[in-house]
């Protein structure tokens, strides 16, 4: 019921995330490890594509690691490497060759997402929420509807250019961009000039 005025994207310190032109060959997945965030999607999505996966964040739902996730991981394919500090997370994101985002709900920013193209990483994400705010489809990645369609775009994942990832990220999810676009959104409220 409120009057929608404008939206203003999460501002990232994007001195902590390093642009890498030559990643490895390794889909990430970076997140809570819950339902909604995809996990078990994320797996299917590696194994279909018999490409090795590395999962990183916070077992948030303990049940659904148990059942969905922990008999996959078997430190070949599928690698859990637990939470990730800002230095890790900044080499998980740069050497993966694309990260996985399958959520299961409508997410309102994906802040991983934005991450991962700072360090140029192109992103394979459900399309849902706000991931067509975030993803250029086909320029900055791929937004699909299912497990099927995320495996089939693994193997166009070098059609898209890693420098326009970071260039697109650069471009709105800055601290200095949301600053600024704080700043011109209370101008508006305010009738200032």
């Amino acid at each position: 019921e409120l009057d929608y005025i404008a939206t203003v994207y999460n501002g990232i310190n994007t001195g902590d995330f390093t642009y890498n032109s030559s990643p490895k060959d390794y889909l990430l997945y970076f997140g809570r490890i819950h339902p909604d965030k995809g996990t078990y999607e994320a797996i299917q999505i590696a194994k279909q594509s018999g490409k090795k996966l590395i999962i990183s964040g916070l077992i948030q739902d303990r049940n659904y690691f148990n059942m969905k996730v922990k008999s996959f991981i078997n430190d070949k394919d599928i690698i859990y490497v637990g939470n990730s500090g800002p230095a890790k997370r900044n080499k998980l994101l740069g050497e993966a060759a694309a990260l996985l985002h399958p959520i299961c709900f409508d997410e309102p920013f994906g802040l991983s997402v934005a991450e991962a193209m700072l360090c140029g990483t192109p992103v394979i994400a459900f399309n849902r929420g706000s991931m067509p705010e975030l993803i250029k489809d086909k320029e900055t990645g791929f937004l699909v509807s299912s497990i099927d369609e995320a495996t089939e775009n693994i193997k166009n994942i070098p059609s898209i250019s890693r420098k326009k990832c970071r260039t697109l990220a650069l471009s709105k999810f800055t601290k200095e961009k949301m600053t600024s676009d704080y700043l011109k959104l209370y101008k508006k409220i305010l009738n200032i000039t």
